[in-house]
């Protein structure tokens, strides 16, 4: 009955089928035959794959059923995204194979970079969709899946015989479902190609971002999203020969694979890499050239940011490839090449997969020979530098401290802590608080990238970001030095932290705002009804240690306000695991600065945050604070979208963060409403644009510099038509890191002990410095570049501006930030400010 059900079903879908999709062989290379007791996608979707966009659901289901009939396929769970959908890995390789999976795993593992024989196995890895609007990828996994899985002819057999290919077939598995929804439920009988349909047409916030919004092909190397931690951890534990990158591009262009701009590449990734990519290259051309494709290589992409799906690799003696296919972003679109289909952009990433197999067959010694000149190479260049490794310190942050070496322990970097104090020129590094990193070790080239300070490079033309220096990122002190330093082998952590107990006769419960994990710790106890007040400035009181000194910004929990009776217990539970030292103070008398019922001792109220999103705004930056205010300090945030401004009460809102966007169109109405909300006494917080518009709207009383002064300073005499894109790479900041100098007395400074704060921009946004004293929080030094490239027209003007700024509107506040200080979740340095903006808002008392 179950035979006939599936017969039926397929009959009809032969029978009744309309659009564009086709039949899984016609994908597929046709002198292939296939296992009949293996089943196809078409009978598991119940349709021709490409006639709808297949859900992530479907698509794990497959693949576990694939792995459940074929021996020649096993499958891992390595994870689960923030929606909690799985994130599965297959392997393919022959049955024998598969007996000792573990064995040859380990084997490649431990020979890696020292064996080239003819005799070891490739390691392939097939990566699909990491943009989940980009579902081309995903929906030809299901088919090169199910093409190793039963497939039979002599390829397949010389593929998986002595070889061994990983398949992801969804990197982002929330967007892919997110965009496949969008897709579907727009599908009509008869398709429309028109690109102004509503189908073609997504919504806000799009399928390309994860669950919280964030590009995870930005995410290999700052691990902020479990589905990249999950991927790393399997890449380090494979470290496949060559690892594919599939995407898509805007519907009017063509398809394109890598290698890119030659002068684009990562200076750590040796000129090889290159020149492989470029031999598998020939064979995705005579592939597409077989099949009648237009398609270009060797422009438009980069090879530069290490961060990337297909760049991650080629620190590591990988070869990784970027393929972009046009995109249908949806079933059927018109283009300038004619009418796409949803099928035919499946069929060209099953194209280029299948090429990859070819080539990478063609080219086995040669990929395996490069693992072992990659690793030597990397010897002689350890042995060539002056420098011996790093140095980290962070004294009062061990949270922020612990998070930066998590990542370099996922990336299988190692390091140590210091076994004695260290000087290095004028800066001591304690062994309780530091550690060392060395570069000899086979992760050098990835260090180095790491911690560069780079400045300028053979084109300073990026496709993505020019710095992503991490100790820059935490706001790490760290330092050079040229001889190993004596370390701790026998510990992975420089030292152990004792905590206090609390004493349940205390006058008040105290910590300090010092660590990153304080406003987590503050946004538990409001949640728990517990009253606090906050230190406007510091003060040392005796504690059950004998004393314990309080900076400005330590959340105090009195006694002497009302609390709830099991106060002692909310403290203890809602501090557990979160490394924050809570002390029992003895007396609201202290030996030294302000005491506990000080009038610079203010009471919080739990803070209620309004966070405008929509169509128009920057769904990176909303996801971005939504993640940090989320993850990181357990504050529930109400997200609307801009337009629904018009017949929105503002009025139960504390708190609202606006970020980059165009709000120009907004109405009157909007505007008054938002007049009248922050001179009642709300917090008006932007960053970039956001603040632009504030300014123009006189509620921010700074002036922004307007995109044409920037621009006027570069000299355009002289140029001619072919330098057009020269001038524009040169008119924008990628992505680089800039000295700041706060005001440590400043509120929005609370919790920063160091003058200088690094910060990471990546636009030309410019603040005029205040005319009116107390309102700038932090400013620019006249040279302000940290690392990264960013041309000196623009490093000029941006010299001596303000970077952080605050002041009073009426009863309100207004907070605004020339750059994005929560930048993929990782600049953990600056993110820090928001808090401060939303918790220490209060003591903020500047006219603007």
């Amino acid at each position: 009955m179950n035979f006939i059900l599936r017969l039926f079903a397929f009959s009809f879908l032969v029978v009744s089928h309309y659009g564009f999709a086709v039949a899984d062989n016609a994908y597929l290379p046709s002198d292939t035959e296939y296992n009949p007791s293996v089943t196809s996608p078409t009978h598991a979707l119940g349709a021709e794959v490409g006639e709808w966009h297949v859900r992530h659901d479907q698509l794990a289901s497959y693949m576990k059923l694939l792995a459940s009939q074929s021996d020649r396929v096993s499958i891992v769970e390595t994870g689960r995204t923030h929606e909690n959908r799985p994130l599965f890995l297959l392997a393919f390789t022959s049955p024998e194979n598969q007996k000792n999976l573990t064995e040859i795993q380990s084997r490649h593992i431990k020979n890696l970079g020292s064996s080239s024989n003819a005799n070891d196995p490739l390691v392939l890895w097939m990566g699909y969709s990491v943009h989940g609007n980009e579902p081309s990828g995903s929906n030809a996994a299901l088919l090169i899946a199910y093409y190793l899985a039963a497939g039979k002819n002599e390829r397949i057999d010389n593929l998986l015989n002595n070889n061994i290919v990983l398949l992801d077939p969804s990197i982002n598995p929330d967007g892919l479902s997110r965009f496949a929804q969008w897709a579907n439920m727009h599908k009509g009988n008869a398709l429309v190609s028109d690109p102004q349909h509503r189908e073609h047409q997504e919504a806000w916030p799009s399928g390309r971002t994860n669950h919280y919004w964030f590009d995870l092909n930005r995410d290999w190397l700052l691990l902020t999203h479990p589905e990249s931690r999950a991927r790393i951890t399997q890449f380090h534990q494979w470290r496949p020969h060559v690892l594919t990158d599939f995407h898509e591009m805007g519907s009017n262009s063509t398809y394109f694979f890598q290698p890119g701009i030659p002068s684009r590449q990562n200076p750590w990734t040796p000129r090889k890499n290159v020149e492989l990519t470029a031999k598998l290259g020939d064979f995705h051309a005579a592939a597409l050239d077989k099949t009648k494709q237009f398609y270009f290589s060797g422009e438009s992409y980069d090879d530069f940011y290490y961060g990337k799906g297909s760049t991650y690799p080629d620190a590591h003696g990988s070869i990784g490839i970027l393929f972009e296919q046009a995109s249908s972003r949806g079933h059927v679109q018109d283009t300038v090449n004619g009418e796409l289909s949803f099928s035919d952009t499946i069929q060209n990433q099953v194209t280029t997969s299948l090429s990859t197999f070819e080539g990478a067959l063609a080219h086995k010694q040669a990929l395996l020979d490069y693992q072992v000149e990659f690793l030597e190479q990397t010897n002689d260049l350890v042995k060539d530098d002056d420098l011996a490794g790093y140095l980290l310190q962070e004294k009062l942050d061990n949270t922020r401290l612990k998070k930066m070496l998590s990542i370099l322990a996922a990336h299988k970097i190692e390091y140590w802590p210091l076994a004695r104090n260290t000087k290095i020129d004028d800066q001591t590094f304690e062994a309780q608080h530091s550690y060392f990193v060395p570069l000899n070790q086979p992760q050098y080239r990835l260090i180095k990238s790491l911690f560069s300070t780079r400045k300028s490079f053979d084109d300073n033309t990026f496709y993505d970001v020019s710095n992503w220096n991490l100790p820059l990122a935490f706001n790490i002190q760290y330092a050079e030095v040229e001889r190993v330093p004596r370390v701790n082998k026998q510990s992975a952590i420089a030292s152990q932290t004792i905590f206090p107990e609390l004493q349940p006769s205390a006058y008040a419960y105290a910590f300090s705002w010092d660590d990153y994990n304080a406003p987590k710790l503050l946004q538990r106890l409001l949640a728990n009804s517990v009253n606090v007040k906050v230190a406007g400035a510091a003060f040392y009181a005796k504690t059950n240690q004998g004393g314990t000194s309080f900076s400005a910004g330590a959340i105090i929990v009195p006694m002497a306000l009302k609390q709830p009776d099991n106060v002692k217990t909310i403290i203890e539970e809602q501090k557990e695991g979160l490394g924050i030292s809570v002390h029992s103070i003895a007396s609201g008398l202290t030996t030294q600065g302000i005491d506990l019922g000080s009038r610079k001792m203010l009471t919080l109220r739990q803070p209620k945050v309004l966070l405008i999103g929509g169509k128009g705004t920057s769904q990176y930056e909303v996801g971005e604070i939504w993640h940090y205010l989320d993850q990181y300090v357990d504050m529930p945030v109400t997200i609307t979208d801009v337009y629904e401004l018009d017949s929105f009460n503002l009025e139960p809102y504390t708190h609202m963060i606006w970020v980059q966007g165009a709000y120009n169109s907004l109405s009157d109405r909007v505007t008054l409403n938002i007049d009248t909300w922050l001179r009642k006494g709300g917090v008006l917080i932007g960053q970039k644009s956001a603040a632009a518009w504030f300014s123009n709207k006189n509620w921010l009383q700074v002036a922004v510099k307007s995109s044409s002064e920037v621009n006027s300073a570069f000299a355009t005499d002289d140029l001619s038509y072919k330098d057009k894109d020269a001038l524009l790479a040169k008119q924008r900041i990628a992505g680089a890191v800039f000295e700041t100098q706060l005001d440590l007395s400043h509120p929005l400074a609370f919790g920063y002990h160091s003058k200088t704060l690094p910060v990471f921009r990546n636009s030309t946004l410019v603040f005029r410095h205040p005319p009116k004293p107390f309102v700038s929080v932090s400013s620019y030094p006249q040279a302000p570049l940290l690392a990264g490239h960013t041309a000196k027209e623009i490093q000029s003007q941006i010299g001596g501006s303000a970077a952080v700024v605050a002041h009073n509107v009426g009863k309100g506040k207004v907070i605004a930030f020339a750059n994005n200080i929560n930048f993929r979740g990782v600049w953990y340095g600056t993110s820090r400010l928001m808090t401060n903006a939303i918790y220490m808002a209060p003591f903020i008392d500047a006219q603007g």
